[in-house]
C-alpha cells in the first residue's frame, strides 16, 4: 500500500511541496491509520499512514498526556503529490 506523508513540525526540506492542515479526526481503517485533516479552503483530506507514523507524529506534537491531537496543525503530502 502507498502511504501519505505527514509531519508534526514544519518541514525544512522541499518546503513548497508540503501543505498545512488541522487534525479533525484520527481513525483506523484496514489496519492503517487515517488522519482526517481540515485544510485552508475548508475541505477535508484523508491521509493513510502506518501505526508507527501515527505514533511518531503524535509524540512530536508535544501534547500533555490529557491533551487531544484534534485541532493540532500538521504538514502533509498526499502520495504522489
Amino acid at each position: 500500500m502507498n502511504h501519505d506523508r505527514i509531519h508534526a513540525r514544519e518541514p525544512t526540506h522541499d518546503v513548497d511541496r508540503w501543505s498545512v492542515g488541522t487534525i479533525e479526526r484520527i481513525d483506523e481503517r484496514d489496519g492503517h491509520c487515517v488522519f482526517e485533516l481540515r485544510v485552508d479552503d475548508g475541505d477535508t483530506v484523508d491521509l493513510v499512514v502506518t501505526a508507527a507514523i501515527r505514533e511518531l507524529v503524535l509524540r512530536r506534537l508535544d501534547l500533555n498526556a490529557d491533551e487531544s491531537p484534534i485541532g493540532a496543525r500538521v504538514w502533509y503530502r498526499k502520495r504522489g503529490g
